[in-house]
This record gives C-alpha cells, structure tokens and sequence, in this order.
C-alpha cells in the first residue's frame, strides 16, 4: 500500500493510571499520532480536565457528574455519591437537551457534566464527543475513579442513580 508507513514503534512501559503524572489537557498538537492514543490526546487538548477535588467542588456546586463506569466495575468498587450512572452507549441522547428521549437534569447546553470512568480514559472520549454534540461544558476527571478513590473523596455502597 502506498503511503503505508509499517515501521515498528518502541512501546513505553504501561504507566500506572493512578500514580502517573495528572495530564490536564494532553498535547495541544492536533497532529497528535494515529491509534488510540492519539485520539485521546486530541480529545483531551479541547477539554478542562479536572483533578477528583476539583470535580467533587464543581458538583457541590450544581455540576451534575455522570459515571460511565461498566456495571462490572462498579460492581467491584463503591458507588459516587451524587453521581446519575448512564451506559456510554446511549450517553449523547440522555444528556441532549433537544432530544425527546433526554434525562431531566438536560435542560441546557451549557450544563456542567463532569464524566467519570475507571481510569479517566473512555471517560476523556465521552466528554469530547458531547463537546462535538454541542455541550460546550462537558469534561472529565483525570485518573476515574481510581484516583477519586485513592484521593480518600467519598464513596457509597448505597444504589447508584441508575438512568437508560
């Protein structure tokens, strides 16, 4: 194939998603390099990360956090307190606020959603794609839940708001 580029690549050693340096934006080059990785970094330059505190005051304040944590996962560690749990799979229709099919709390463009996944990776993809849907104050929080957890924020093991 022409244009194919088939060098190998040195692979760095895995970092730890909980002990490795907070990225709040990743690489500002949109030129970032194909693969996973790359759309992560170019997703993460448009969004305001935010550290687990900094989510937990936002919330505290009218932010409204989502957990897009698989059921697995949260079914292994506790609950966010305050936190509506929605499957990434139908995440742009319940939090559209011109979609019929909506959640309540989606009344406005410019509502504060802060994502959380396990790791603060699918969270990252979630909340720039909202971004691209027009809800220009979506972000997530850098390290998921591990790094909520490990920050010693709170945690319940009451039911989690649950929205399909």
């Amino acid at each position: 194939m022409a244009g194919l580029d088939l060098t190998p690549r040195p692979v760095g050693p895995r970092q730890d998603p909980v002990t490795a340096p907070l990225d709040r934006t990743g690489p500002v080059d949109a030129a970032a390099p194909a693969g996973s990785m790359g759309l992560l970094a170019r997703a993460r330059a448009g969004l305001d990360r935010l550290t687990p505190a900094e989510a937990l005051a936002e919330q505290r304040r009218g932010a409204v956090l989502v957990d897009v944590r698989t059921s697995a996962h949260r079914a292994a560690a506790a609950e966010l307190p305050g936190a509506l749990v929605i499957d990434l799979t139908v995440l742009p229709w319940r939090l559209d606020p011109s979609f019929a099919y909506r959640i309540p709390e989606a009344t406005a463009w410019d509502t504060r959603w802060i994502l959380v996944c396990r790791h603060g990776y699918s969270s990252s993809l979630a909340a720039w794609n909202l971004r691209q849907l027009g809800l220009s104050r979506a972000t997530d929080v850098i390290g998921g839940y591990e790094a909520w957890e490990a920050a010693g924020l709170p945690v319940t093991h009451d039911p989690p708001d649950i929205r399909s």
